[in-house]
């Protein structure tokens, strides 16, 4: 990477490459396992919501739809923030290799993907289930993935 809107453009491109792997193996597990979507990304919108002291306008219809766009554009928030952070981590030349910039972005992916939630009273991973906690690291293992393909050199860069 040359310099610090490279990295941060690079970061961000990584992000968003590591929030869909996220949320194409999220799905996929859906699909798999038969179980419903998580209902964190709403009720983190309604925590943010009665934070901010700010009320989610319409009618009970219209709340819900808007919860849930709302809790999928945090996500992707989350992810693109990740690579972000991610990207400018890695203009510094560290960590140096894949298995160190793997290990990087699934720590971030979880601190983003997970943090907030935990920090607000969401969610407690002490208390997951084994299930539960596949159900989160396989997705975010996908996004570490597919972000740290994305950082890789480029042919012109090598």
């Amino acid at each position: 990477m040359r310099g610090p809107t490279t990295a941060l453009t690079r970061g961000l491109v990584a992000g968003a490459a590591g929030t869909t792997a996220l949320n194409a193996a999220t799905y996929l597990d859906m699909v798999l396992r038969g179980r419903p979507a998580s209902s964190t990304p709403e009720t983190t919108v309604d925590r943010v919501a009665d934070l901010l002291h700010v009320d989610i306008p319409g009618d009970d219809e219209q709340r819900d739809a808007r919860r849930t766009a709302l809790g999928s554009l945090l996500g992707s928030a989350a992810g693109v923030g990740a690579g972000a952070v991610l990207g400018a981590i890695r203009a510094t030349g560290h960590p140096r290799g894949t298995a160190g910039t793997l290990a990087l972005s699934w720590v971030l992916a979880m601190i983003a993907g997970n943090g907030p939630m935990t920090a607000l009273g969401i969610t407690d991973p002490r208390a997951w289930t084994a299930k539960d906690w596949a159900a989160d690291v396989v997705p975010h293992l996908a996004f570490a993935v597919a972000a740290t393909v994305t950082l890789r050199p480029w042919p012109s860069e090598r």
